[in-house]
């Protein structure tokens, strides 16, 4: 999807390695909490769960449903608004500074730490708060969209270090056509 099976097919000359990875993330958890203060989510909240606990109950080994708690976690977005606003996507809301906020709080948490949207610079905080950053780790996305990559570890004191890193030259050479899918645009 977005530009791996291609990845695959070139690199590995079949589409094994993208049918075995497909299969792995239906099984993989829908987030995860660092030392009980970070919560690890691929896309971001949803109106339906105010506390963590409520995310350990939804079934996971399924496909992404297209709407409900499940979906939200996936594919809702954080936005500079206050609040809930429906997404342009079409699946997953946005959610505002004080809805992050107040998850925070009634959770004990610091950070929502996210993916699923492209961020240039590889590393974004949002809000005034800083109580949510979205991390990109794919560098140059799809192969032509110029951006840099990062991760985001934190030590035995939860102290944050970022580093940050560009495409391979081996990817580089592997470019194809200038055509990509702009969902994630």
């Amino acid at each position: 999807v977005y530009g791996f099976y291609d990845e695959c097919q070139r690199k590995y000359g079949n589409a094994n390695a993208w049918r075995y990875c497909t299969d792995v993330f239906d099984y993989l958890t829908l987030s995860a909490i660092i030392n009980g203060t970070v919560l690890c989510v691929h896309g971001g909240l949803s109106p339906d769960i105010r506390s963590v606990d409520q995310m350990r109950v939804i079934e996971r080994n399924s496909e992404i449903p297209h709407e409900g708690p499940f979906c939200d976690l996936m594919w809702s977005d954080p936005e500079d608004i206050e609040t809930w606003a429906v997404s342009p996507r079409g699946a997953g809301w946005l959610f505002g500074s004080r809805v992050t906020s107040e998850f925070n709080h009634i959770n004990n948490l610091d950070l929502v730490c996210r993916a699923h949207q492209l961020v240039q610079e590889g590393l974004k905080y949002m809000f005034e708060d800083k109580g949510l950053v979205t991390v990109w780790s794919a560098p140059n996305y799809c192969y032509r969209c110029g951006n840099v990559a990062s991760i985001l570890s934190f030590n035995e004191n939860m102290e944050r270090k970022v580093k940050y890193f560009t495409e391979t030259e081996e990817n580089n050479q592997m470019r194809g056509p200038r055509t990509g899918v702009p969902y994630f645009l």
